[in-house]
């Protein structure tokens, strides 16, 4: 008699597709129904759209790294989530931290190994719920809210021929989100980041990033100033099990151009006055997941009516997907008259009542 219950979903979230392919036919014998993913956002995407109760994802992936997928996942999904990596250096990085990971393999792996680590974990109870929040917890909340916002510029940026505007949106659970800017003898820098984590922790992480990002304000080449940056800020995140993704650039305001660096945050986007927009693309992992880790610099050119455009997640997290996201955000972009009005209308792709996480948008415009 054939069975009557509901079947379960798995994702796998793996760029190789060699080793996608052989991980889907290892979950269909274990009758899974199985999505693939070829990279980390549409690997969330997936999870969202089909409830999945289970995940295998690759830590070096195409946009963002594994890492900040598994920590995505964790603010909306209770799947079990195994971990795969070709690397000793993760796999000691992984015993260290907390990922919210369930289990992690090393590649190359045996399909007898994954169907039984996989059982393995459908052994264990979910632990449930935290119950309601205390007065205690509240109070820890009501402090970090206090440093979160403590973090946001107070100055206004004014740069000849460009409109800068940034807004913030926090929810009841106080994340590391923050943005950071400053002018400069030639124009401006700027920083966004999002510290793992809720409460005051992730809010005190954010504090020392961003402190730590303007101490290298005066280290010339951007690639430096960042390299040494992320060493000071790995050392404290080693201690806390946390890591960080950032985007942070400078902005030459004569010529237009704009260097930058997006480690693991991959929620930036270059809206060009005519043609299509672009998302800038990761140049590698959150700060503090792997040692020595260096991120390249790349450039671009902010033409007259050009903009640089900067969410957080949680506006990713209203889209049903990538593509749709980049359709609104861009749409919007083009349909504010100011920075400040782009701001508000991208806050408001993520409802306040139905958002489930900090809301934070940076936009750089260049004036015609």
């Amino acid at each position: 008699m054939a069975s009557t219950s509901s079947p379960r979903h798995a994702v796998v979230v793996e760029d190789d597709a060699d080793i996608r392919g052989l991980l889907v036919l290892i979950l269909e014998q274990l009758d899974f129904v199985v999505t693939e993913a070829p990279d980390g956002l549409s690997g969330v995407e997936a999870v969202r759209s089909t409830n999945a109760e289970l995940v295998t994802l690759d830590i070096n992936l195409p946009d963002i790294d594994g890492m900040e997928v598994c920590r995505r996942l964790r603010e909306f999904s209770d799947a079990y989530v195994l971990m795969l990596t070709a690397r000793a250096d993760e796999i000691d990085r992984l015993n260290g931290l907390d990922t919210g990971a369930d289990d992690y393999i090393s590649k190359p792996f045996s399909p007898k190994e994954v169907q039984a680590r996989i059982r393995a974990l459908f052994r264990r109870a979910r632990t449930p719920a935290a119950p309601a929040e205390d007065q205690r917890q509240a109070d820890e909340l009501e402090r970090a809210a206090v440093v979160q916002q403590s973090l946001l510029p107070r100055e206004t940026v004014r740069v000849e021929g460009y409109d800068v505007a940034g807004a913030f949106r926090p929810t009841r659970s106080v994340g590391g989100d923050f943005y950071d800017w400053y002018q400069t003898h030639d124009g401006m820098h700027l920083t966004f980041a999002d510290a793992m984590g809720k409460g005051m922790g992730a809010a005190l992480i954010a504090a020392t990033v961003r402190a730590v990002m303007r101490s290298v304000a005066d280290t010339p080449a951007i690639a430096d100033a960042f390299g040494s940056a992320s060493a000071t800020i790995t050392s404290d995140l080693d201690q806390s099990g946390s890591f960080v993704t950032m985007f942070h650039a400078r902005l030459d305001a004569a010529s237009g151009r704009l260097s930058y660096i997006d480690a693991g945050h991959g929620l930036a986007l270059h809206v060009p006055a005519e043609g299509t927009a672009q998302r800038l693309v990761s140049a590698g992992p959150p700060v503090g997941i792997l040692d020595d880790q260096l991120w390249p610099a790349a450039e671009l050119e902010l033409e007259p009516g050009d903009s640089l455009v900067i969410v957080s997640d949680g506006v990713l997290d209203a889209h049903a997907s990538l593509e749709e996201f980049l359709v609104n955000v861009e749409k919007v972009t083009r349909n504010g008259a100011t920075s400040d009005e782009v701001c508000a209308a991208l806050l408001e792709l993520a409802p306040a009542d139905t958002a489930e996480d900090d809301v934070t948008a940076v936009v750089v415009r260049r004036k015609h």
